[in-house]
């Protein structure tokens, strides 16, 4: 737990969202984007990463005309197979959520650093696009060396009518 508080990306991650927390306090959205992957192994060999990014508006009105677009996905390392890389929605309302998933197959091994996705979006009050960026991934390991795992535990359990007590063992 150490390490992580004394992470350099983690405080700097706690600094800017209470400095956005506390800007957005003002009459506008306010978009937070959270970026998770995981890694699927198929037995052939190969390995799909699934994308998942939701988009939460925090801020007191309505956002419009939103744009998610991930290009931190190379096509000479990724084949997209189910999904796009891009979404669009006209409308994500205060206190709102939305979701976008995408699943890819990687071509090569080795670790891949993805970088965050953004977000654009209109405020009814200002002409110009606003910004907003989703949390990058953590470093994903494809097609690495993995350590079996265990999916079942055993536990065997007697029961003994002589005292009417149980025992694990």
């Amino acid at each position: 737990m150490a390490t992580l508080i004394g992470n350099p990306f983690i405080k700097a991650f706690f600094i800017i969202f209470l400095v956005s927390a506390a800007t957005a306090t003002g009459d506008a959205p306010f978009i937070i984007a959270h970026k998770k992957a995981s890694l699927n192994r198929l037995k052939s060999g190969a390995e799909r990463v699934s994308v998942s990014v939701d988009i939460y508006n925090q801020g007191f009105t309505a956002a419009y005309d939103l744009s998610l677009i991930d290009n931190s996905w190379p096509q000479d390392a990724f084949d997209i197979v189910n999904g796009n890389t891009s979404h669009s929605w006209q409308k994500l309302d205060a206190g709102g959520h939305l979701s976008h998933s995408f699943e890819l197959e990687a071509k090569s091994k080795g670790m891949f650093h993805g970088a965050p996705a953004v977000i654009y979006f209109r405020i009814p009050t200002k002409a110009v696009q606003q910004e907003a960026y989703s949390t990058p991934i953590l470093p994903l390991d494809i097609l690495g060396e993995r350590p079996p795992e265990k999916k079942f535990e055993w536990v065997s359990f007697v029961w003994t009518n002589s005292n009417q007590q149980s025992s694990y063992s």
